[in-house]
């Protein structure tokens, strides 16, 4: 049974940066809490686990370099120790939790979202379809299998990361899949102040935004935040210290006419976002734009989608059989 009036979380903190042990533990902490404010649904900012690689903006990849190895060691991979506390969390505060993290397989690293539900099942765990910019530097590709929308009791639930919003056939894909609540997870706008637009507060809330109000659906939209610590080890020249400032918390949620629903946190500040869903609103959102529905005209555009789990090897049988060598 589907329920469709309740309580959600977004979060806007700092990550506990380059350490996952210590940044599950903080997440348990927060899960809790947005438990205990009656939210049945908690969402966690982009690869808040353990932290977004901000060096990447910063300076050259040889100097980047330096950070790589702890990256990929302080990485969860999906069902590993630090991933199962997370479940256990979830399952123990029975509430439905959207982790941003730094997901290892293999050699590569992608920026994934993990769906878990409030019984602690892995509702579905999702990649970035493609890393922005400077980010295909360090992190692997999605595939069409995690442009989803999932059945969950709390509605039709979707994630995507950060600029992926602003992929507009991304949006139509997920769009056509009737969801009703979606996270929206970013890392923190605090890069490049006043030089890029683009990538400034104003501009990804707007993607944000316009994804609750093209969607007709739900938007929990967590931002982390720059700590000081953050930039005491990432900024070691004056050159550096205007590329990225400490904050860059803009947490917000919307509703589906694309309403703010809550204050906003102070961009410094650490907290806990809360606003009421009520799914049934979502019907009368839609009765003035529903661009995968009423609103669209098929017989003049379409979109070709994808949806196959990628695979790298396909391995075939061989086609003879082996003879049993016959005994004299």
């Amino acid at each position: 049974m589907v329920t469709t009036q309740y309580k959600v979380a977004a979060i806007q903190a700092a990550p506990e940066f380059l350490d996952l042990h210590k940044g599950v533990d903080r997440a348990i902490a927060l899960i809790e809490e947005a438990a205990r404010g009656g939210a049945s649904l908690v969402a966690f900012p982009e690869v808040w686990l353990p932290g977004y690689p901000w060096w990447i903006w910063l300076d050259s990849p040889a100097w980047g370099m330096q950070f790589v190895g702890k990256y990929f060691a302080n990485a969860m991979e999906v069902g590993d120790a630090s991933y199962k506390k997370l479940q256990k969390a979830a399952a123990d505060n029975k509430i439905h939790v959207v982790m941003g993290y730094v997901e290892r397989s293999g050699g590569t690293v992608y920026l994934s979202q993990a769906l878990i539900d409030d019984s602690g099942k892995t509702i579905a765990n999702r990649r970035k379809l493609k890393p922005t910019h400077a980010e295909r530097t360090v992190f692997g590709e999605g595939d069409g299998s995690h442009l989803a929308v999932h059945d969950t009791s709390l509605g039709r639930m979707g994630a995507l990361c950060c600029a992926e919003h602003i992929q507009p056939l991304s949006k139509f894909a997920m769009y056509s899949q009737n969801e009703q609540i979606h996270i929206a997870s970013w890392p923190s706008f605090s890069v490049y102040r006043g030089a890029a637009f683009q990538l400034s507060a104003e501009a990804n809330l707007a993607a944000s935004q316009v994804y609750a109000l093209e969607g007709g659906t739900y938007v929990l939209a967590p931002c982390a935040i720059v700590s000081k610590s953050m930039i005491d080890l990432l900024i070691d020249s004056p050159a550096k210290q205007p590329l990225l400032l400490e904050g860059g918390g803009f947490t917000m949620i919307f509703g589906p006419d694309g309403a703010p629903l809550a204050k906003p946190i102070p961009e410094t500040e650490e907290g806990i976002m809360y606003a009421d869903v009520d799914l049934g609103v979502i019907g009368v959102a839609k009765a003035a734009y529903d661009p995968v529905g009423h609103y669209s005209r098929p017989d003049v555009v379409r979109l070709m989608f994808n949806r196959r789990e990628m695979q790298r090897v396909q391995a075939f049988e061989p086609e003879y059989q082996a003879v049993e060598p016959q005994s004299e």
